[in-house]
């Protein structure tokens, strides 16, 4: 295939324009622009317009890029490699291992590439097709041990029709780069086939065949899975202000939710955000395995301080890894952080181009790309009838925490979760902040569906008697309301407030998630009859406090069964006295 020449014609930031001299250009094609100290700096065709004129955005810092440096096109999309070896490594939005990078040059050079996947480590291959057999795009040739995991080896997803395959390796050890089989097509033709292949970040993988996401995504949050659940293949997003706690929700989300790959999208968040991630998850031990938890994470590192158009790759080049593994039959997590920052890449490259904006100057497209970017969620019934699914939790970061504007209006309408972060909840200290009215999701939770309105009923109750305290005091309400709000209070307190850091409380499985309600339940199902505030809120602090004690202690623990019973003596206790009243 005759590659493409060109030379720049405009720079604007990292926004390029640049005539093409030879052949026609694509849109999406990836390009280098070579600059005056021979580094090659790398792009991407985004407009294509009349008279051989292109624009592209560049993944690099532009400076001392001038009119008339060499532009060379591949005539190949943005691609990323998909192989064994991606688990346990963190990269940027092109697939530049940082660790890598960072042995040739700390401070990080424009310019600089290096292979994604080890092409030197050897992995212990076991064929699975034999010669002869007749085989498509997609179909899996054997397969190799990836840290926790059996790795497929598929026949690269991009060949179309039939082909027989005439060769293929013993059981041994091969580099991603080996040849391993070779297959030939209805002509006669052959092709060699190795470990590892391309797919184009911004092209969806086909679907064997797609299921509706119905069955809950254990978190290990008590908030989420018992009111706002996510099913696995779904999609949720988080947004909130600064300091709501975002972070600490995503890292417990990555330790305790109920998925094999946890795949980690920094898209421009601050860049010292960025380094708290890389530092503390190689840190972090897997409660499931008690090994390192990057054994089951990627991550893919895009600050804000890095190139704007970096940012777009990184969102798609998670998307795609997670893609490609779901089709080896694993339940992957996706989280996305945040995705506002991708918002605000996209604004700028629009306006350099000098679209019409639309409300705050983002692009009038950017509702299709949001809905396009978690339309790759969704559970996949694979050709060996195993499933695979794939989640996208997105974070959005709103301006002054203002759900209404534009980026946090596309999410909602392309998710099925909205976990919307509180301010007054995180000043309140009142953790996870999730907002427990606002908040929703359509899909099924952990608990039975009268179960969740029961409890969103209590708070809703208790938030407007709570209001009505505010503007009449304690004294302008019966005692009847003010116990009604004192069980809202309880309810939030002990069921639906969590201590991350802690070893017990920071994660409730669904068995303990269930006894944790019927006891919540029995609390506020008791009568109480007492009389005067003070004697209320006495009986339901003391009663709090007993239940958060509880919370703290694993049921292998010696005082679990005890403190239970200490428990549901109190609540009998108040139910005794009603009786006698």
């Amino acid at each position: 295939m005759q590659k493409g020449k060109g030379k720049v014609v405009s720079v604007n930031e990292s926004l390029v324009g640049a005539q093409t001299t030879n052949v026609a250009v694509m849109n999406g094609e990836v390009a280098y622009i070579i600059i005056e100290d021979g580094k090659r700096l790398k792009a991407e065709v985004i407009d294509v317009k009349q008279g051989n004129q292109v624009y592209l955005q560049v993944f690099e810092d532009t400076s001392w890029m001038k009119v008339g440096d060499p532009v060379e096109f591949t005539g190949l999309p943005l691609a990323v490699k998909l192989g064994p070896g991606i688990l346990g490594s963190v990269t940027d939005g092109l697939q530049n291992p940082l660790y890598e990078l960072a042995k040739i040059e700390w401070f990080l050079e424009r310019g600089l590439e290096v292979s994604p996947l080890d092409t030197t480590k050897k992995w212990h291959f076991t064929p699975k097709a034999k010669s002869g057999d007749k085989i498509t795009g997609g179909g899996v040739l054997g397969s190799v041990p990836e840290k926790l995991f059996k790795h497929k080896i598929f026949v690269p997803f991009s060949l179309q029709g039939e082909y027989t395959l005439q060769r293929i390796v013993s059981e041994g050890d091969y580099t991603i780069d080996e040849p391993i089989a070779t297959i030939t097509d209805s002509a006669g033709n052959p092709t060699e086939l190795t470990m590892a292949f391309e797919w184009p970040v911004k092209k969806s993988m086909p679907f064997h065949q797609r299921s509706v996401p119905k069955r809950p995504m254990s978190t290990g949050i008590r908030i989420l899975d018992a009111l706002f659940p996510i099913a696995q293949g779904g999609t949720a997003c988080s947004p909130g202000p600064f300091g709501a706690g975002k972070t600490v929700l995503q890292h417990s989300l990555a330790k305790h939710s109920e998925a094999d790959v946890v795949i980690i999208a920094a898209c421009g968040e601050r860049a010292g955000e960025a380094v708290e991630v890389f530092k503390d998850f190689p840190e972090l031990i897997d409660p499931k395995t008690g090994k390192s938890l990057m054994d089951r994470t990627y991550i893919v590192g895009n600050t804000s301080s890095m190139p704007v158009a970096a940012r777009e790759a990184s969102v798609y080049m998670a998307t795609t890894v997670g893609e490609y593994y779901r089709k080896q039959g694993l339940n992957v997590l996706i989280l996305a952080d945040s995705t506002s920052r991708w918002a605000q890449a996209l604004r700028e490259t629009s306006g350099r181009k000098e679209e019409i904006p639309g409300p705050e100057a983002f692009p009038m497209y950017i509702s299709t790309l949001i809905s396009a970017f978690y339309d790759r969620a969704g559970v996949e019934i694979l050709s060996d009838g195993n499933t695979g699914s794939l989640s996208i939790i997105g974070t959005v970061s709103p301006a002054g925490g203002n759900f209404d504007e534009p980026v946090t209006q596309a999410t909602l309408l392309s998710t099925g979760a909205f976990w919307g972060l509180s301010r007054a909840l995180s000043d309140a200290r009142k953790y996870p902040a999730i907002d427990r009215i606002d908040s929703n999701s359509k899909y099924p939770s952990l608990l039975e569906e009268e179960e969740v309105a029961y409890l969103l009923e209590l708070l809703r109750d208790g938030k407007t008697i709570a209001s009505n305290i505010i503007l009449m005091g304690e004294k302008g309400i019966t005692d009847a309301s003010y116990i009604r709000y004192q069980k809202s209070e309880l309810l939030d307190a002990v069921f639906l407030q969590q201590n991350s850091f802690h070893e017990v409380d920071g994660v409730t499985h669904p068995k303990r998630l269930r006894l944790m309600f019927e006891m919540v339940q029995k609390i506020i199902d008791a009568p109480v009859e007492l009389q005067g505030k003070e004697k209320i809120r006495t009986h339901f602090n003391f009663l709090r406090q007993v239940f958060l004690d509880w919370n703290y202690m694993a049921p292998d623990d010696e005082g679990f069964e005890k403190q239970k019973t200490k428990l549901l003596n109190l609540v009998k206790k108040m139910a005794h006295v009603a009786e006698n009243v």
